[in-house]
């Protein structure tokens, strides 16, 4: 388990934790930069993209100690730079076992997190096909069973334009994966955007739910029969802060608090862009939209979902 201990967030429900990926400000600011914020703001961790550690797979530990100081936990690191993340071919599948297991091992591990949440590469074209997803199971299965015995859960992240991205492909992943091996990181945004009704299906698998993400869209993706394409979204983000109007977050919230989970509940919004709703506002400057947009969200969380997060100054 993480070394750093958390005095409780919520007001119903002490065991989960608060925190934010690194996606909002990857591309502008260090990891360094990362932990003193999230630090500020009074998140309890944050979960990096690869990107954001490279500098520091050498020698985690030192990159601990900063962690440590700020009282800010690493919750995992999602995987990529340099990882293979194809899970269904089975020419690059020995290799991606092989990378996740030792990045878990060699990164993870010394840090002493306890999940480890994988994205699972690109969508084939035409879909995912059924003797895809036994293949994805399978790999997810031993990647699972050798990173169990750091202590270390193997949670996918069914995502958008990925091969798991539709209900029947998100059932079909837990269903023919191990539970005693294989867990689940599930994204508001995402599932919502697959399709999905994101409460129903956090409901039916929350034993599986090492990690949740919180993402919005907009309430007209809501029921859609098909994922908005890559193209539209390079026109328009098909995400959204916290308040888009696309997921129901109190209901979210009040799942997750009346069944007691137990784990990370963490922000996972892109960086800031033209176009999107309120970069205008602030002038187009990247650096005040990164901060204004980890402003907006924690505000939702203190204010509307009624999380302990201490006012902005």
């Amino acid at each position: 388990m993480p070394t750093t201990s958390h005095r409780p967030l919520d007001p119903e429900n002490p065991d989960i934790l608060y925190g934010s990926t690194s996606s909002l400000w990857d591309a502008r600011h260090p990891i360094e930069w990362g932990i003193k914020r999230i630090a500020c703001l009074g998140l309890q961790g944050i979960e990096p993209y690869a990107k954001q550690v490279e500098n520091h797979l050498a020698n985690p530990l030192a990159l601990k100690e900063k962690f440590d100081e700020s009282g800010v936990t690493l919750i995992d690191v999602s995987n990529g730079a340099g990882q293979s993340t194809n899970f269904i071919d089975p020419k690059e599948i020995p290799k991606t076992i092989a990378d996740h297991v030792a990045f878990a091992r060699d990164f993870l591990q010394p840090f002493g997190c306890n999940m480890f949440k994988c994205n699972m590469g690109a969508r084939p074209e035409g879909g995912t096909t059924d003797d895809q997803l036994k293949r994805l199971a399978e790999t997810l299965n031993e990647i699972g069973r050798q990173t169990i015995e750091m202590g270390i859960r193997v949670a996918p992240h069914p995502h958008i334009w990925g091969p798991v991205e539709r209900e029947h492909e998100v059932r079909a992943m837990l269903d023919l994966t191990d539970p005693n091996y294989v867990w689940m990181t599930p994204d508001t945004g995402h599932l919502t955007l697959g399709g999905m009704d994101a409460v129903e299906i956090m409901s039916e698998y929350l034993p599986r739910i090492a990690e949740v993400h919180l993402k919005d869209t907009y309430a007209k993706y809501r029921g859609i029969p098909e994922t908005p394409s890559r193209e539209q979204h390079a026109k328009a983000s098909v995400y959204h802060n916290m308040g888009g109007g696309g997921v129901d977050f109190p209901a979210v919230m009040k799942l997750l608090r009346d069944r007691h989970y137990k784990g990370w509940v963490v922000f996972d919004m892109d960086g800031p862009r033209e176009g999107d709703d309120g970069f205008d506002a602030i002038g187009g400057n990247l650096d005040l939209a990164v901060d204004d947009y980890l402003a907006h969200n924690v505000n939702y969380l203190r204010v509307i979902l009624g999380v302990n997060l201490p006012p902005l100054d």
